[in-house]
């Protein structure tokens, strides 16, 4: 195992780069260049790996960062950049500038998994919430004194659960070592029966078979084995791993414990996704009373041979590391880049070897599964998704927060239920999901109809549905790993194209050359981010075409380039503003 690697079974592994470098950037506020290669040498990395990492994450940064830093989200739901905007002001910054008495610096941050919190942002990577035009001059006091964090008013820092409606999972809180229990009682193969039984799918969205993956890995004669958690939720209006990894870690730890014990690993990760690092001392908390409890570490329940402990590994604001392989990458400490597949992670996944990749609900869903049976849990939702769903719903209704149905209950219903009934749209799935409109609100939240790893975004009546697809392709954008031509190339195209049509610039041209371009992502491009990229500007483009239409110029073509508008600095530098000084 590489060094870097060899961290204490269980523990934190603070030798991780990504631990590593985060820790340099709190010390300095930025990686200083001097750091680099020290690091390297003691982790025994490439420096160009290093580098190639430093300049993958978006948390960190080659140039000093202020002594607080604020990041404002910019998403539909938890976002508000007039705030971001209004604060600038008020303190005399530059967004994405630090003020030069490295006092302070402000910038936008895709988003951060607060969607039902009200306005969000991260000082210093601790979450605020519920922002409003109320905080900025407390804000700015605080700042220009110097106030340290933990002197900050505590309200300002407090993220409820928002639990509207707790079903199948979140109102049977089992007994902590019951399922584990109960699976070593049973054995392995009736394990892996209940777990068939149930027809469990994954969670995160693809909705793969959790016990067929279990049993793929089992049956790979490599070894070892791993077992890795995907906590990196990291699409805009998902927020209910969020949940379960802040009240039902127990669960989601023993449901892990419960895929070792069915694959034959004796370690597991779980990945946390960067903006949840706020987790991490009750998370660890929760695996210290684990390990107390004989129910993780060596000889688990007094079982010889059967060892299992799980180490945490943090993100930095990479959204492509929730994709699977890329978080392996990420986890071997590597820019996050999907991999080709095959091979796939059961057969070949962290460190070359079989690997099962499971995201939170999953593993908490197989907890319940050990406790109470397949039968019971496969009596719940539909007969192609089985059980019941957690979902994260934000936007415009009176009562966002999580809310758990059996799988197959309707849109509307789900409207009615988080007081969202006057939505003109609904997002499913996040960005990469569905956007639909009334017409398809009788429509069925299932693998067979509407699958969604959680998220459900409402925008009402008022909202301008061109703006909220334009901030998704900014997102795409952003987030795009570079990999491949077609993402690299394709999403800032896109995005290109919309902000176009946006500003009032845009002709039929512009938007049939835009759907022409998002056929070509999403057929070309190669990994999920990019082949998902393009659904919403065509799915606003196929069920709300006026939406373009009352944007686009009645005129062949409009250049991109504005050569006039181009040259108002250098009049502004000149002091001119006469007709010679404009391009007629």
């Amino acid at each position: 195992m590489p060094k870097s690697l060899s961290s204490g079974v269980g523990q934190q592994p603070h030798d991780h780069l990504l631990h590593r470098l985060h820790d340099l950037q709190r010390q300095f506020l930025h990686i200083p260049p001097r750091e680099i290669a020290p690091l390297a040498a003691e982790l025994g990395l490439p420096i160009s790996q290093v580098e190639a990492v430093i300049d993958f994450y978006s948390f960190f940064h080659r140039s000093p960062r202020g002594r607080i830093d604020l990041l404002f989200s910019n998403c539909t739901s938890c976002g508000d950049l007039s705030l971001m905007h209004t604060l600038c002001d008020l303190l005399g910054v530059t967004p994405g500038v630090t003020r030069a008495d490295g006092a302070v610096s402000i910038d936008e941050t895709s988003c951060m998994g607060m969607c039902d919190q009200g306005t969000a942002a991260l000082v210093n990577g601790r979450v605020l919430t519920q922002l409003t035009a109320r905080h900025l001059p407390s804000l700015v006091s605080l700042i220009n004194a110097g106030t340290p964090l933990d002197d900050w008013p505590a309200e300002w820092f407090a993220v409820q659960d928002n639990i509207r409606q707790a079903g199948l999972l979140l109102s049977n809180n089992v007994p902590t070592g019951a399922g584990l229990r109960a699976a070593l009682q049973g054995g392995v193969e009736n394990l892996l029966a209940e777990m068939t039984q149930s027809g469990l799918r994954g969670r995160g969205g693809a909705g793969f078979n959790t016990s067929l993956k279990w049993q793929l890995c089992r049956a790979v004669p490599a070894t070892p084995r791993y077992l890795v958690c995907n906590a990196d939720e990291g699409e805009p209006g998902t927020f209910k791993d969020r949940v379960l990894l802040n009240s039902y870690a127990a669960q989601m730890f023993e449901g892990m414990t419960l895929c070792a014990y069915a694959i034959g690993a004796q370690h597991g990760y779980l990945y946390l996704r960067g903006e949840y690092r706020y987790l991490l001392p009750q998370l660890e908390a929760t695996l210290t009373s684990l390990r107390e409890a004989n129910l993780l570490g060596a000889n688990i329940l007094d079982q010889q041979d059967f060892h299992f402990d799980i180490s945490i590994v943090i993100g930095a604001g990479a959204y492509i590391c929730g994709e699977e392989s890329a978080l392996l990458e990420s986890l071997e400490q590597k820019r996050g880049v999907p991999r080709v597949r095959p091979p796939f992670p059961v057969m070949h996944g962290y460190l070359g070897q079989p690997t099962v990749v499971d995201n939170v609900e999953t593993l908490v869903a197989a907890t319940h599964i050990a406790v109470h049976g397949g039968e019971w849990f496969k009596a719940h939702g539909t007969a192609q998704s089985a059980g019941s769903k957690v979902f994260s719903v934000s936007g415009d209704c009176t009562a966002p927060g999580i809310y758990e149905y059996p799988f197959g209950i309707s849109v509307q219903d789900l409207l009615e239920a988080c007081g969202g009934q006057d939505a003109q749209a609904v997002q499913v799935g996040g960005p990469s999901g569905a956007l639909i409109g009334r017409e398809e609100f009788g429509r069925k939240l299932a693998f067979e109809d509407l699958a969604t790893g959680g998220s459900i975004m409402i925008y009402g009546a008022q909202r301008d549905l061109l703006a909220v697809v334009r901030n998704f392709s900014h997102f795409f954008a952003h987030e795009s790993c570079g990999f491949c031509t077609p993402c690299r190339v394709g999403t800032p195209l896109l995005r290109k194209y919309i902000d176009k049509i946006a500003s009032g610039h845009g002709t039929p041209y512009d938007q049939a050359e835009m759907a022409r371009l998002a056929m070509v992502v999403k057929r070309r491009s190669h990994c999920g981010l990019g082949q998902t990229a393009a659904n919403p500007l065509l799915d606003l483009l196929a069920k709300f075409p006026q939406v373009y239409a009352d944007r686009l110029l009645h005129q062949d073509y409009e250049p991109f380039f504005n050569l006039d508008a181009a040259l108002a600095t250098t009049r502004e530098l000149t002091h001119r503003d006469d007709a010679e000084a404009h391009l007629s």
